[in-house]
């Protein structure tokens, strides 16, 4: 047996050392190892719960409904997942990392943006958020993570890239979702409201759903970038709701529109005395024959089009009540320009 030979069955009979073994990986393996060990603490899983009638005694029993994933905002317990992973939850339960369970409280529901946010009543000892990082750094290529309880298996990592940037995805109300994040890293059911991460463990999206004909993860998943959360979440710990100003109209259903051959958001009513009214803008009325006159069509709101329901409701949610704006819209066939002062809603 020759010398190296030898060397490598000496080799083989020594004990095999995990820490040694570490020192081996690559640079990208550390980091990956590196930002799940960061991260994993902040995610939580979320079950959503209702309450069913025994059909044998008639008693009340509390079942899972549903499960998802969820991460810590900040250190007063608020949590931040899908619409759709509570959505008609009669309860809801959040499992720390650490498999405590702290039942929890719907703080605020954002459907056209598919975001909630709970709270818990955990000690700060238990809470870690995540920090939080700029989507609008983001570019095509680069590296993410992330971390969910697919099919209930807690605290699974995927990694990927950065697919594509500005996609649109559909919210479970069928308002649009802009600027989404496409990414390759796999999404499986399970995985909705966890976080997406980059290579710094810096929250950069919300995984909300997959394109899949299978119902399994294609390679084509999709996450709601941080800096939305930014505006929206802080508005759903305060009001519960996302706080959009208001024209103070009553608008025509968009199939009614389409049907009508209007391009634009058609006006059916204006409420007295709100910025509309004060601006002059006319709702539809009916004619001495019983006819229909149609009111005045919105197209734009400053430089943003309006041509749906979708796109007006998006181009104020850009505003704060109290801004000034210019509206665009169509009245016996000519184009016009009106300024007014957006409104706050009412309960504000």
């Amino acid at each position: 047996m020759g010398t190296r030979t030898l060397l490598v069955v000496a080799l083989l009979l020594l004990p095999w050392n995990p820490l040694q073994a570490q020192e081996f990986a690559t640079d990208d393996e550390r980091n990956t190892i590196e930002v799940f060990e960061y991260a994993s603490p902040s995610v939580v899983y979320v079950t959503n719960q209702q309450v069913v009638r025994d059909p044998r005694s008639f008693d009340l029993l509390t079942v899972p409904r549903g499960a998802g994933t969820g991460f810590v905002w900040d250190e007063r317990g608020y949590i931040v997942t899908n619409f759709h992973v509570i959505e008609n939850a009669r309860k809801v339960v959040i499992t720390l990392q650490d498999q405590s369970i702290w039942p929890a409280e719907v703080v605020g529901l954002a459907p056209e943006k598919d975001l909630a946010v709970l709270k818990i009543n955990a000690p700060d000892k238990k809470l870690q958020p995540l920090r939080r990082g700029d989507s609008s750094e983001l570019m095509v290529g680069r590296k993410v993570l992330a971390i969910g309880n697919p099919f209930g298996l807690d605290a699974t990592l995927t990694t990927g890239v950065v697919s594509a940037l500005g996609r649109e995805i559909e919210a479970p109300n069928q308002r649009k979702i802009r600027n989404v994040i496409q990414t390759d890293a796999a999404i499986n059911p399970g995985n909705s409201g966890g976080p997406l991460l980059n290579s710094q463990a810096e929250l950069i999206g919300v995984n909300t759903m997959i394109y899949s004909p299978s119902g399994a993860s294609a390679g084509i998943g999709f996450a709601i970038p941080v800096n939305t959360l930014k505006d929206i979440v802080p508005q759903l710990i305060e009001h519960g709701r996302i706080v959009r100003p208001v024209i103070g109209i009553d608008i025509a259903p968009d199939q009614w529109a389409r049907q009508s051959g209007v391009k634009g958001v058609a006006v059916l009513r204006v409420a007295p005395g709100s910025p509309a009214d004060r601006a002059g803008l006319r709702g539809a009325q009916r004619s001495r024959w019983g006819t229909i006159i149609l009111g005045d069509i919105i197209t734009a709101i400053d430089q943003h089009p309006t041509r749906n329901y979708d796109e007006l409701m998006t181009a104020l949610e850009k505003y704060a009540p109290g801004d000034r704006v210019e509206l665009v819209f169509a009245r016996d066939g000519k184009t016009e320009r009106r300024s007014l002062t957006l409104a706050a809603p009412d309960g504000l």
